[in-house]
């Protein structure tokens, strides 16, 4: 694969029809080369009587159900080529995803990410709050997507302070003094949105502190199946936060451990949005078809970018909506979606029959 190709390009630059041809060309390419070198993904291609070397038609290329890398070691290259592990986050006793990341791997998601960003808060390095404690990142050769999402998000740093102190408790000093040094220049403020609602926003609501942050852009992602069993929605995150912390640029993103650096960020219409550097399709549980625009399906997400592990097709947990592709009014190309939430126990069961079957 032709990385240069996919990363030497403007991150919403390509139209619906050559992004699709562009994707199936791609992503064969990507299934062929997985199929050669991972023995548990051939294994998996060869139950589904998936042909050898055809080329496919962007959703017709096969996927893998997201839980396998919470059972399974899935490697396309030599044991002495990983450089770092991440897990995925999840609940104590519950398994973790496992991904293996080469060298290649690692660098081509950082590049995507920071296009992506780039896009959105421009190329300039800015000052960053990390909602989170330092020690998140003690072991930089096996992390968590939230010590991913904090080595990605630094890249776009020119100096960083943690919010959190070790016992997950604001570090009020610190900030401060942090926010005098920025001289009220722009401040990039990033974190997992469960961790930015508990431990920033209730804390500042509880004790009427505030800090000087108009001019700073909140990213944050993951943690809403928290939020929304305490009934937060998005509407509710964002104007509690505008209000209370005086934060007015908020992004949200969907992202996962095993697609890293391939985020999908929100504009300011409230639209998560499809890269060239990755892509979204929405099937029906019943029979995994494609949905309709605007029909609530199963996400699955795509990439040519992992090379290290078959990341290249996922059918991920979660049911979205996609709104619309390349008439966003915020300009950017491509798909743009909504996500709903998990999907019900009973659709898991039915994919994995159906993948059983």
């Amino acid at each position: 694969m032709d990385y240069e190709k996919i990363l030497g390009r403007k991150p919403y630059s390509l139209k619906k029809e050559e992004k699709s041809k562009l994707y199936g060309e791609w992503l064969s390419e990507m299934t062929a080369y997985h199929r050669q070198n991972c023995d548990v993904y051939r294994k998996f291609l060869n139950g589904l009587h998936i042909p050898e070397g055809v080329k496919q038609e962007e959703e017709k290329i096969p996927m893998l159900p997201v839980g396998v890398f919470k059972d399974m070691e899935l490697k396309s290259v030599p044991n002495h080529m990983i450089q770092k592990t991440m897990t995925s986050s999840g609940t104590i006793g519950q398994k973790v995803s496992k991904i293996y990341l080469d060298a290649d791997t690692a660098t081509n998601q950082q590049r995507a990410l920071a296009h992506i960003g780039a896009d959105f808060f421009g190329t300039s390095r800015l000052p960053l709050l990390i909602m989170d404690r330092p020690d998140v990142l003690k072991n930089r050769n096996l992390f968590s997507a939230r010590g991913a999402g904090i080595l990605g998000f630094s890249i776009f740093s020119s100096k960083i302070c943690y919010a959190l102190n070790q016992d997950m408790e604001l570090d009020v000093n610190g900030i401060e003094e942090f926010l005098i040094g920025c001289q009220g220049n722009r401040v990039l403020i990033f974190g997992f949105t469960y961790i930015i609602w508990k431990y920033f926003y209730e804390v500042l609501r509880r004790s009427e502190r505030k800090f000087n942050l108009k001019n700073a852009i909140l990213i944050h992602g993951g943690g809403w199946k928290k939020l929304q069993a305490e009934s937060v929605s998005s509407d509710k995150f964002k104007n509690e936060i505008q209000e209370v912390i005086g934060i007015k640029t908020i992004h949200n993103y969907y992202g996962m451990a095993e697609q890293s650096g391939c985020i999908y960020m929100e504009c300011s219409h409230g639209n998560l949005h499809a890269s060239i550097y990755s892509d979204i399709i929405t099937r029906r549980p019943e029979d995994f078809s494609p949905c309709n625009r605007g029909e609530k399906g199963i996400i699955q997400v795509l990439s040519p970018l992992p090379h290290s592990y078959p990341g290249h097709s996922i059918l991920t947990e979660d049911e979205g909506i996609i709104m619309g592709e390349d008439d966003c009014p915020c300009g950017r190309l491509g798909k743009y979606f909504r996500v709903i939430g998990r999907i019900s126990q009973a659709q898991i069961r039915g994919c994995s029959d159906t993948y059983e079957a």
